[in-house]
């Protein structure tokens, strides 16, 4: 179905592995197109209660774009032309994760790099190896970041932090990037799969209407106000007290028992 990456589904769970351990899991056009169909077809299926991306292999989650068709390019004098692999990859991409009404666990298990720390940071949790690294490269080719980092940075880490990483491309590894607030958790790279899994387990049987709400308001919220947000606060609510799970959530307090949802 794809041929860049595997696409799993099973107990409610979607697996999205890129799948090109050879380059260090590099974005070409057909591995951002088939990021872009599986997000999609993740969201088409009712079934799919939580997405989980990673990187093929132990090295790697993405290592930025695959520069070798554009070096090309560069030596031949003809340039890059950029905005427009961005407006018609890079970024259909990124609003596809972002607009996903389910949550995507983000398993770093090696460098996420360039567009791949991007891709990356456009994950709702992360979970990343202490040995892996998050390096905002694009300063060593005399480029700006891309695809959502100059976005999603500022509002993780700050705007002094974020001009910081931006501009030295430096590497932040696992332990320091929870610090900075850049991942969720970092563990060792032995305990990856663990940590991952216990994530997984919550939101496989997690309320999906409303994760998928509060991811849509949240986004919202980055870049309006507050009158905004509260009515978008009240219309979410209206939409989700209709709900099975807030049925089961409220019949299951009111018991004493734990909820069992059905996300929707």
């Amino acid at each position: 179905m794809y041929e860049n990456l595997l696409y799993s589904t099973d107990s409610g769970v979607c697996r999205i592995t890129l799948n090109r351990p050879q380059v260090y899991n590099a974005l070409n056009p057909g591995l951002i197109a088939d990021i872009t169909a599986a997000i999609g077809a993740a969201g088409a299926d009712a079934s799919v209660r939580v997405v989980v991306l990673t990187g093929a292999g132990d090295k790697a989650f993405c290592s930025g774009a695959d520069l070798k068709a554009g070096f090309a390019n560069v030596q031949n004098g003809a340039g890059l032309s950029l905005g427009k692999s961005l407006r018609e990859g890079y970024n259909p991409m990124i609003m596809a994760m972002r607009n996903l009404p389910k949550p995507i666990v983000g398993r770093v298990n090696g460098v996420a790099a360039g567009a791949g720390c991007s891709l990356a940071l456009a994950c709702d949790v992360l979970v990343c190896a202490d040995e892996a690294y998050f390096s905002q490269i694009f300063v060593n080719i005399g480029l700006l970041p891309d695809a959502g980092s100059t976005f999603f940075l500022p509002r993780l880490v700050g705007s002094l932090k974020a001009f910081e990483l931006c501009s030295t491309g430096r590497r932040v590894y696992g332990p320091e990037a929870a610090t900075l607030g850049l991942v969720n958790r970092s563990v060792p790279a032995a305990d990856l799969d663990g940590a991952v899994a216990e994530l997984v387990a919550y939101y496989a049987s997690a309320p999906t209407a409303a994760i998928g709400a509060m991811k849509k308001v949240m986004n919202q919220s980055l870049y309006s106000d507050l009158p905004t947000m509260l009515e978008q606060e009240a219309d979410n609510q209206d939409s989700l007290g209709k709900t099975t799970d807030v049925a089961e959530g409220i019949g299951a307090f009111l018991m004493k028992r734990s909820a069992k949802f059905q996300g929707r």
